[in-house]
């Protein structure tokens, strides 16, 4: 298997991951915590929490993916590895997915994600620090998105319900849409936030949903190059480096003599 069919399978069963998550009237079906008293606890909108709980609904569906693909599916051994899944096949080809989730801002855009350093391993293609396999030894580089809006109205979190009122409790997020592509293919020009050593995405929900983001149409050779070498100013003078001339890829693609 090639990454390219790899690509077209796993899109093909993402497109039903639908119902796994969500009610027919679109909420989603995790209305929160419970204890050994059949107490319920909410859960607030934290993307943290709704992420490690999307992955928990999620391996199950990815299994059936795999077995239906003569697929082997390996989990990271710890939660800062990367990926979060590597699938490989009879012939050894490895497939790396890594499962990430956002909510919509407004229709059009969301609020973005991280896909993954671009240091360490990233760079060491042949480290076997904090990945699975070496990134080199990967066939293909695969985002699986869950795209959500948050529940409007209050979510009372001090409030604690008993088992018979599971029905009546709101879920905190709703109207999922799936997608699966390449990582390259959704990836920005810029750091993501929070942690200013990992790549950002699109935030365009049509450039996510397609794979045409900026490095779409140039390569994954260019989004190598390109963030294999970015230095935020905090890297360059930590390391004494001068940072290479570019913090943008319409600065890459002049110092590379590639601009149009």
């Amino acid at each position: 298997m090639d990454k390219e069919q790899f690509l077209a399978v796993l899109q093909t069963e993402v497109a039903t991951f639908n119902s796994a998550v969500s009610t027919s009237n679109g909420d989603w079906i995790i209305k929160g915590f419970i204890d050994i008293y059949k107490n319920i606890y909410t859960i607030s909108v934290d993307t943290k929490v709704i992420s490690k709980i999307m992955k928990l609904l999620l391996f199950p569906e990815l299994a059936r993916f795999a077995e239906k693909y003569g697929l082997k599916m390996i989990l990271s051994e710890q939660q800062n590895f990367y990926p979060d899944i590597s699938f490989v096949d009879d012939e050894d080809h490895r497939f790396a997915l890594d499962l990430k989730s956002t909510y919509r801002i407004d229709s059009d855009r969301v609020n973005g994600m991280t896909l993954g350093t671009f240091t360490g391993y990233f760079r060491e293609r042949n480290s076997t620090k904090n990945i699975t396999f070496p990134y080199g030894s990967y066939s293909g580089h695969f985002v699986l998105g869950a795209i959500y809006s948050k529940t409007d109205g209050l979510i009372d979190e001090r409030r604690r319900y008993n088992f018979d009122e599971l029905e009546r409790i709101t879920s905190v997020i709703r109207d999922f849409q799936f997608f699966a592509q390449e990582k390259y293919r959704i990836a920005s020009d810029r750091p993501g936030s929070g942690n200013t050593k990992n790549i950002g995405s699109v935030t365009e929900i049509d450039k996510l949903i397609s794979g045409s983001g900026p490095f779409a149409s140039l390569g994954e050779h260019v989004f190598d190059d390109y963030w294999m070498y970015y230095l935020t100013k905090d890297m360059a003078r930590a390391v004494e480096l001068k940072r290479p001339p570019y913090t943008n890829l319409r600065g890459y693609l002049k110092y590379k003599g590639l601009a149009k």
